[in-house]
């Protein structure tokens, strides 16, 4: 899903109205606004390139791209560019006027959706919204992904088939873990029928699962388990550990824990590993964030954890990995530090 670009949205504008309603927004929230030579004024920048080149750099860049003017336009210049939903940005559309504000593209996972309600608030103007799910006043599961930061196996054809039940008004469960409660409350869930108990399940056609557990007990209809990324690894190791070991020991912790692999949501190590390549490597191949911290960092929280002289010589704080988990998870740690071979694994989970 493309939730990781930093910048704020990009907004092109080529007329001196979309320039003026342009300000207006700009004063309500971050953006990086656009235009041509001749309509240039502070606080804007040029179309390099042209207005087409300008946008379909912007496209790769920015998490979403509003543009004022016409729907078709947009289409045009955006429309070799097109790729996947899941990793679009947000394209949303805005008349001179500011009357309608179009969700165009990447309206669930990209977040168009809730961009153009934001905006149409923002300018009292009407939202145009046309996914299925919402039309139907329904939720949608890659919008409940979205929001709870939650991954899938299979996810594509899970969000397919469970919108087109949701809409279709099927009994679709939705059961969570209790450490989960409060954040799925937060979300939107219309639609879902609530399950307190999976040992006790009210008639459904299907069953989505909120959880971080590696196994769920056996469930004798349709269902989905949507791990939200929540789980960190706090790992010291020897210089040149391999990769292998390294993912080998992280998946049988996590196992011990009764973690699925999905809920991991970032790496972290002292700053002096940042080149390690097997940490590297394993980050990468698990689709998550490597952290370093400095060993001053590390060493406010050492004391919480078992320590060691010898790595307290040779790096500057006498605990890596649990000082590592504490930061990433404010303190929140999961069971005791695996050590073997070299390596230390710690975990925490983050809410």
């Amino acid at each position: 899903m493309n939730t990781v670009k930093p910048e704020p949205a990009a907004l092109f504008c080529l007329t001196p109205g979309g320039v003026r309603l342009a300000k207006r927004l700009a004063a309500m929230m971050p953006l990086t606004c656009f235009t041509s030579d001749s309509l240039l004024e502070d606080g804007f920048m040029p179309l390099e390139g042209g207005f087409a080149t300008a946008m379909r750099e912007a496209f790769t860049r920015y998490p979403a791209l509003i543009f004022i003017g016409a729907t078709g336009i947009a289409v045009r210049v955006l429309a070799p560019l097109l790729s996947d939903k899941l990793s679009d940005p947000a394209v949303v559309v805005i008349d001179e006027r500011g009357q309608y504000v179009i969700s165009l593209l990447a309206g669930h996972a990209g977040g168009a959706n809730a961009l153009t309600r934001a905006l149409a608030g923002m300018l009292g103007a009407e939202p145009v919204i046309t996914t299925a799910t919402d039309v139907n006043d329904m939720a949608a599961l890659d919008t409940l992904a979205f929001q709870l930061d939650a991954r899938m196996h299979g996810f594509r054809s899970a969000v397919k088939a469970v919108n087109q039940m949701l809409v279709s008004r099927q009994r679709v469960g939705l059961w969570c873990d209790d450490e989960l409660a409060e954040a799925v409350s937060q979300c939107d869930c219309r639609g879902f029928i609530p399950v307190a108990k999976l040992n006790e399940l009210p008639r459904l056609e299907a069953l989505v699962c909120i959880t971080l557990r590696h196994e769920l007990p056996e469930l004798l209809l349709p269902h989905w388990k949507l791990v939200p990324q929540r789980v960190v690894a706090g790992i010291g190791c020897r210089r040149g550990t391999p990769y292998p070991l390294l993912a080998a020991l992280l998946a049988r912790k996590l196992k011990a824990q009764q973690f699925d692999p999905l809920a991991l949501k970032a790496i972290g190590s002292i700053s002096l590993k940042q080149d390690e390549a097997g940490l590297i490597q394993l980050a990468a191949s698990l689709h998550v964030p490597f952290e370093t911290f400095s060993a001053e960092a590390l060493r406010e929280h050492e004391h919480r954890f078992p320590a060691s002289s010898f790595v307290r010589n040779t790096v500057g704080t006498g605990s890596v990995s649990g000082p590592a988990a504490w930061l990433l998870s404010q303190g929140q740690i999961a069971g005791e530090t695996l050590r073997e071979q070299g390596v230390t694994i710690t975990l925490g989970v983050a809410h």
